[in-house]
Order: structure tokens, then sequence, then C-alpha cells
């Protein structure tokens, strides 16, 4: 995947954002390593060095830059095989969901020998895993000790340290100064509530409009709002046996990123939730890319961006729903859902009010329960057999599960076919060249008749396809599809 190192230099030298987050730079001279777009002074050539990762400049002694925050560069969506293999063990380990689980148990969850984890992983991010877990988990610290105003012991837990003693010593040898006095050097945010405020990066063009319409449409009453082009929703995560309740919130905000607000009561699963916003606003798109193979298609709308899923259950939840109905009518009929078996919370908003229920609480409901909210007989079927597939396996629908043995095990299920499959594909598990080729909305943008056609014409797509159907919604379709 590596660029070449002069065109490194010419993008670091233009502060050119499309490569933020894709390469790091790293300054003998200085000892320091920083993102593309740092508005220090230009180094000279010589003095550079560059990097997949941060893990992997920090595994050479550099320190991340004070000024541009290397934690705060946006990721790199993949579709290369190896690459994206890469890329789904980093986004399991960025949400802190392995934490406890050994590389084996890891790699046969994703269908791989560890062997090749290993070398895959190396190949993509110049380091080992174990490394790049404790990378991420420090540069997560710093960033909690920086921007929120959660003590110490709060931010070794919220970062995935089990012990504060080995918290202060990784932290001190990497750094060369304890925690306590990176915290004195930083202004903490946390509001009188003890709200979390956060700033995620992404590379510009950014459509938020498209995206706050699109999310606003099909917003879960009691789940979902948006209010004054703010998005905010409820969550519910689960780790390690504990379930962590609260809100969030997501606007526009300054640099490039969007300001994430949490609820205190989310801070112990911060990377997860972080993890998942990054998703949800597909943050880590390649805009540049997409529009060089898209071309004419992108034009009119450059910063279009493909929605994931805040959680991958509830978005296949209201797939099923919206089969061969309207969007309102589906979110009418899963805000049922989440009116009746979901569980109440006390937010801010009037809006906000419940939590939608994990998938062993829908798989174990009495379907006639689920009948009364107005769902017919085989969407209900649908939904419980999704709800049983999800409960025995909670990866099913994350995009670190294998994007093909997802497809098959989604279409054996009763009252999931192709389209239905593929949609899910775009959202919950974040796949970027996933095309339901038999959407409506499609056909009809193409003025084809046939999914065949269709799939023909989307050859020149790839390995974007998901933003091309994005577009061909924006033509004029996007409210004929869940």
């Amino acid at each position: 995947m590596w660029i070449d190192d002069d065109q490194c230099y010419q993008a670091l030298r233009t502060r050119d954002v499309r490569f933020d987050g894709r390469f790091f730079v790293a300054v003998s001279s200085t000892g320091v390593y920083c993102r593309p777009v740092c508005p220090a002074r230009l180094p000279k050539r010589e003095n550079c060095r560059f990097f997949a990762s941060a893990a992997a400049a920090e595994s050479e002694g550099y320190r991340p830059c004070l000024r541009c925050r290397p934690e705060l560069a946006p990721g790199d969506a993949s579709v290369d095989a190896n690459r994206r293999l890469a890329r789904q063990a980093a986004e399991y380990l960025d949400a802190g969901a392995g934490d406890g689980e050994s590389l084996a148990a890891l790699a046969e969850r994703l269908g791989v020998t560890d062997r090749h984890l290993r070398r895959v992983f190396h190949s993509e991010f110049g380091v080992a895993p174990v490394e790049y877990v404790q990378t991420r988990r420090l540069l997560l610290a710093r960033r909690l000790l920086r921007d929120t105003g959660l003590t110490i012991t709060e931010v070794a837990l919220a970062a995935g340290f089990n012990s504060l003693r080995r918290f202060n010593t990784l932290f001190r040898g990497r750094y060369g100064q304890p925690p306590s006095a990176w915290r004195r050097a930083a202004s903490g945010r946390r509001t009188s509530d003890g709200e979390l405020v956060f700033h995620l990066s992404y590379r510009p063009p950014f459509d938020w409009e498209a995206l706050r319409d699109f999310l606003a449409a099909r917003a879960i009453p009691g789940v979902e709002g948006m209010e004054r082009g703010q998005y905010r929703r409820t969550a519910l995560i689960r780790r390690g046996g504990n379930v962590h309740r609260g809100w969030l919130t997501v606007a526009p905000g300054p640099r490039n990123g969007l300001t994430v607000t949490l609820s205190e009561s989310l801070a112990p699963v911060v990377p997860e939730v972080l993890v998942r916003l990054r998703r949800l606003f597909d943050l880590d798109a390649q805009p540049a890319l997409v529009a060089q193979r898209l071309g004419s298609l992108a034009a009119a709308r450059p910063g279009l961006r493909v929605p994931g899923a805040f959680d991958g259950f509830e978005a296949a939840v209201r797939a099923v729903l919206g089969q061969q109905i309207t969007v309102k009518a589906a979110r009418t009929l899963a805000g049922r859902v989440a009116a009746s078996l979901g569980e109440p919370l006390d937010t801010p908003f009037e809006d906000l009010t419940t939590t939608f229920p994990e998938a062993a609480v829908v798989a174990a409901a009495e379907a006639e329960t689920l009948g009364l909210l107005g769902i017919i007989r085989a969407r209900v079927k649908a939904i419980q057999a999704l709800a049983a597939a999800c409960a025995e396996d909670p990866m099913l629908l994350s995009p670190a599960a294998d994007v093909e043995r997802t497809l098959t095990e989604l279409k054996a299920l009763p009252g999931i076919g192709d389209w239905t499959a593929q949609y899910l594909a775009m959202r919950a598990l974040s796949w970027p060249d996933a095309f339901p080729a038999a959407d409506l909305g499609v056909l009809k943008a193409l003025g084809e008749t046939s999914a065949v056609a269709v799939r023909r014409r989307a050859e020149a797509w790839r390995p974007w396809r998901a933003y091309a159907v994005m577009h061909l919604w924006f033509g004029g379709q996007e409210n004929k599809t869940p």
C-alpha cells in the first residue's frame, strides 16, 4: 500500500488534506512525527522518514506532534483483500472489543490463521498487532487527558488499561513524562454536567447536508433525532459483561471535523463510541479516489458519503422493516420496536427516550408481541431469525466481519435476499463496493429494468460502487430506499 516517499514529501510540502491519515512523517532532527497537514515549518527532505501508521513511527522512538496531534487524523478506508483484513483487525482492536482476547482467537474470528493475520497486519501498519494496540491506547489516553476532564484513573480505564500502574509506566516510558504532567499542560474539556467533548477529523469535501438529511429521514423515534442540524441518539454498548447506556450528539465542527458530545455514562466505552461514529459518518472516506473512479457521476456532490451504522443489528432491523414500504412507514415501525422492547433512558432531550433493544431481547420476544406492533408475519420471522443470528455471533454485522461470508450467512436467513444483504454490506459492514443492483432507485436513475444490466454498467465504478449508489439515490430516488 505504500505511497512513494517523494509523493509523501510533496503532500507534506502542500499540506494536502487528501493524504491526512494515510501516512505520517517523522523528523529526525526533532524526534517528532506529524500528520502531512501539520502547520509547522516544512522540514528538510533528508530529515524526513515516512510511516504507514502512528504506531510504526512511535516504535522507532518518535513522539507525536503537539500541534497537529496525530491521534486526531482520519483513518483509511480500503478495499484490497489483505488491506481490508488488516483494517478489520485494526477496527476490532481500536474499539477495544477484543480486550483480553488472543491474536489467535481474533484470527479465528476473522477466518484466517494468526500467522497470516500477523503478516498482513505488519505489511499494512509496519508493526505487530500488540504494538499497534499499545500505541493506539496511549494516543487515546493523551487525547482524553487533553480533551476531557476525566481523572487519570478514568482515562486509563477508558483507554483500555486494566492497571493504573502499568498505564503510568508505559506513558512515562513512551513520552518521557507521567500522565499527570501531560494533564497539567492540557486544557481538559468536561462540561459542568460531566459531558465529554471530542473532535473527529475527515478529509474534505464532506457533504454534511446530504448525510444529515439521509439520517434525519430514517431516524428511529425515541432512539435518534436531528434538531437544528445536530444529530443525536441514545447508545447501548455491552463490554466485558457490563452494559453502558447513554446519549451523544454530533454537529459540524472546526478544522475539517465534527464535534461530538457524550454523556458521562459513556466514558468507559469512549473508544468504541468514537469508532462507531467514524463509521456512521464515513469519516475515513477518500473523496478524491472515489471521485476519480466515479467521474461525472460524483461531480455534483463530491463530498457525498456512505452512511454507516452506529449499531449493525439496529440497522438490519430497520432494513428488514423497510422492505417494500416507505421510509416513513419503516421509521414508524422501528420506533414501535424500540418503545416496546427497548429500555427507557433519561436524557436532556425530549425526543430521546429509549435505547434500541439488543439482538438477544428481540430473538427472545414473543412473535405475537412484534405482530401487535403492525409488523407482518413474514417480517417478524425474518427479524427474529436475524436477531438470533446476531445474538449468537455479535460480529456478524460488524465491519470487522468477512464480507463474503456475512453476505452468504445473511442470504441463508428467511426474508433476507440479495438486496437487503447488499444494503447491509453498505451500511453495517461499511463495505465501499457493496451494490444492491435490484434497488428500484438505482434502476430508475440508470434507466434500466434489469439488475443484470445494472451490474454490468456498475463494473466501471469498482471498488467504490456503494458511493455510486448514494449518488444515484441523491439524483432524486433516495426516498425510495430504506
